[in-house]
């Protein structure tokens, strides 16, 4: 059974924080071995790291690594998402303090086990415990899982912020020098955003706005499409064109996106009096993608589809539709019978010479 796109999304972003884990805990291991050398072997509260005590801590560490990126991902991180930096990272601390005191009752008992080549139930490994618990080693090891820990979590914070793909852009360097290709770009508007601001006050409005975003997430994810800008109340999706036409990606993440928002129409009228629905465009063509900013980097499109998109966006209420494409995306598309396609005509485009012809689909 093929994976879902989100479980796919959740499985890459739970993945880098294994290899975290496993690559800083090679590096604390060989700190260890170049200063401490064959002084180790009098170090009684320490476990030896023979070969098969080394691979089953490499193991458990990436394990461990593992599991605190599903804990984060799935769970802590929706948690704490509405927390401040402060409050999301110090109870965080608190919580994984307790998962890692835990780890350890388990996993060092079994370590010292294979050490000593006895029964996990042996007095020896409970006593080796025991001094290990009050040693220097621990707080050392504890050390290191608070810096690993850290690590994950500045991680996490910055995946987050930058958000899909591009972390990973930027440290491959795929847009370090400009490229030229050719993406889907849908610009989606909340309508009535400025008379939903006013009745609401700024603080309600960018509440619902948080919550209005974070519903549409999930069409996007699903539908493979990457969130370029969040422009006060209009979001920009983009696509590479053979992801975008697949299956009809851009355009049922349009449909999927009101669904989604539909589903949760009750609870928007009795939590801010008002629902949140949006109008959009989408067309595609060529741009110019690459890294740009001096005291912010950022991974920028330039190419007038953009404009395009923006200008056919905002024709959207001149002609009572939620939904404007291209006649060109559309030749693109496999538009079947679930979709019931319009012609609009080929409107002038404020700020344009060149004429677009446009349709407006809805669902059959």
């Amino acid at each position: 059974m093929a994976l879902s796109a989100i479980t796919k999304r959740n499985i890459f972003r739970i993945l880098p924080f294994g290899v975290i884990w496993l690559v800083l805990a090679l590096m604390f291991l060989w700190v260890e071995h170049a200063a401490i050398g064959d002084q180790s072997n009098s170090l009684d509260t320490a476990v030896q790291l023979e070969p098969d005590v080394l691979l089953f801590a490499l193991v458990g560490i990436t394990l461990i690594g593992l599991s605190v990126g599903v804990i984060e991902v799935l769970f802590l991180n929706r948690l704490f998402n509405k927390k401040s930096f402060f409050v999301k990272i110090l109870s965080k601390f608190i919580i994984y303090n307790i998962f890692f005191s835990l780890v350890i009752l388990v996993t060092f008992p079994i370590a010292a086990s294979l050490e000593l080549d006895v029964s996990i139930w042996n007095q020896q490994v409970w006593d080796k415990y025991v001094n290990f618990f009050f040693s220097i080693t621990n707080l050392s090891a504890m050390s290191q899982i608070m810096f690993s820990l850290l690590m994950s979590l500045l991680y996490a914070e910055i995946h987050d912020h930058l958000g899909q793909n591009v972390l990973l852009n930027f440290f491959t360097g795929k847009y370090h020098k400009p490229l030229a290709e050719t993406r889907i770009f849908m610009f989606a508007d909340m309508k009535a955003s400025t008379t939903i601001a006013e009745n609401l006050g700024h603080i309600r409005y960018f509440e619902l706005l948080r919550s209005y975003y974070y519903d549409l997430s999930n069409a996007i994810v699903n539908n493979h499409g990457e969130v370029y800008q969040y422009i006060g109340d209009e979001i920009v999706i983009s696509w590479t064109l053979k992801n975008g036409i697949a299956k009809n990606y851009c355009l049922n993440c349009f449909f999927d996106m009101k669904a989604d928002l539909a589903k949760r129409k009750e609870t928007y009228l009795k939590t801010y009096g008002v629902f949140p629905d949006f109008k959009a465009a989408l067309h595609f063509g060529e741009v110019t993608t690459g890294e740009i900013g001096a005291l912010k980097k950022e991974i920028f499109f330039t190419g007038d589809v953009l404009n395009t998109t923006a200008r056919m966006q905002s024709l959207c209420g001149t002609y009572g539709v939620d939904l404007l494409v291209s006649k060109k995306l559309i030749n693109e598309l496999d538009v079947n019978n679930a979709y019931t396609i319009k012609t609009i005509g080929e409107p002038q485009l404020r700020g344009k010479n060149d004429t677009i012809d446009l349709v407006t689909i809805t669902l059959s």
